[in-house]
């Protein structure tokens, strides 16, 4: 199975959730660095400067974002941590429980977690299988892969990876 870049999953995401992943996206306090970066792209792709991308309202640059035919790996994987941290919450709680990490709301409460063995990502992964639709799980683990590759690892050449 090939490694999924993170601008090739954001192409591959279906509009609907291009929009949402885009809306979180401009609400992300920690997303200062790639915000900046994808007003410059809507100012590119819309022949606009800079200073008048931000000054369009949320919903049209959500709207330009999102229909954007390119963006960097930096910025894809941004938005898709942004749609996870704001969609997905659920999935991510449910993914943490089934792992036995704490989190408070799907986000790990420990800086450093260890990580988890083979036996139990093999039982979080076909419990997180079995909960939620094959695309939103695949969508998250190769998020959780970019994220952390050294936590993470173990999701690695694994089926839910797929979206076949």
């Amino acid at each position: 199975m090939d490694a999924m870049r993170p601008a090739r999953l954001w192409r591959l995401m279906p509009s609907d959730l291009r929009q949402q992943a885009a809306a979180a996206f401009w609400k992300d306090d920690q997303a200062s660095l790639e915000q900046a970066e994808a007003v410059g792209a809507i100012a590119r792709q819309i022949k606009f400067r800079p200073q008048s991308v931000l000054s369009l309202s949320d919903e049209k640059r959500t709207r330009h974002l999102a229909t954007l035919p390119q963006v960097s790996d930096l910025l894809a994987a941004r938005l898709l941590v942004s749609y996870h941290l704001t969609h997905q919450r659920p999935m991510m709680g449910a993914f943490l429980d089934a792992l036995g990490i704490t989190h408070d709301n799907g986000l790990i409460a420990d800086e450093s977690p260890s990580c988890p063995t083979t036996e139990q990502l093999d039982t979080a992964v076909q419990a997180l299988g079995a909960a939620y639709p094959k695309a939103d799980v695949a969508r998250y683990f190769w998020t959780l892969l970019w994220q952390d590759p050294e936590t993470w690892g173990g999701l690695e050449g694994r089926a839910a990876l797929s979206f076949d």
